[in-house]
């Protein structure tokens, strides 16, 4: 898959209605070995920042599982890998805020839409659209950087 690619699955996800979470996480599922039905379960509940509670951005949370998923570790002993991915994870949260300002939900959608917008749910189309397709291109090169 390629960078275009990625980005592309990430944000027709999220056009046909998955939440920004799941639109990354989807896009990404076979590139981890992550089945369709389980990658949309474990990743739906932290759209709109985490259960619409506007918290961290959903497509960074789903980047996030998605590094975790690639590069994770999974013994409770494995300092080291812990640490590993921990710090690719800030890497990508800065890489996101370095873009756009900050990386929370909240703060996302004042900065960038209309309070009218969100009453009505087009926000989406203000900035949500956007953040998944520029998380699902930073996750995609941080996977190939290794």
């Amino acid at each position: 898959m390629t960078r275009e690619e990625a980005v592309q699955r990430a944000v027709d996800n999220f056009k046909q209605g998955y939440a920004c979470s799941q639109a990354v996480v989807l896009a990404f599922a076979d590139t981890v070995g992550l089945d369709e039905k389980t990658a949309k379960r474990i990743s739906g509940t932290f759209g709109g920042g985490m259960g619409r509670l506007r918290q961290k951005c959903g497509a960074l949370t789903g980047s996030f599982m998605i590094l975790g998923m690639a590069q994770g570790y999974d013994r409770p002993d494995d300092m080291e890998g812990k640490l590993a991915v921990y710090k690719k994870v800030r890497e990508l949260n800065r890489r996101v805020e370095d873009e756009f300002g900050t990386s929370q939900c909240n703060e996302l959608l004042i900065k960038y839409s209309q309070p009218e917008h969100v009453k009505e749910r087009s926000h989406h189309q203000d900035i949500c659209v956007k953040i998944v397709a520029d998380a699902a291109g930073k996750l995609y090169d941080m996977l190939q950087e290794g």
